[in-house]
């Protein structure tokens, strides 16, 4: 199953906001949803901070501070070939 990894901090409305649209995908297109929140780590601080939240698939970034439903649909078709 294809599993997208997404960069939060708590407290973050936009990152909250992203999550409630892509947990609804979720339903429909059946992926996972693994949450990191950065600020556990130094480095993912620096490489995300000012980005939150941003969806990764892999090493392929799709999107940052908004959902963005066509890049992650597009990112998930090219999983099923």
């Amino acid at each position: 199953m294809t599993g997208f990894r997404v960069y939060i901090r708590h407290g973050c409305h936009l990152c909250e906001d992203l999550l409630e649209q892509l947990r609804l995908l979720q339903q429909q297109h059946h992926f996972e949803i693994e949450l990191v929140n950065i600020d556990a780590d130094p480095e993912l601080v620096r490489q995300y901070g000012t980005l939150v939240p941003v969806v990764t698939l892999g090493e392929q970034q799709i999107c940052h501070y908004f959902l963005d439903q066509a890049a992650l649909l597009q990112a998930l078709g090219s999983t099923d070939n």
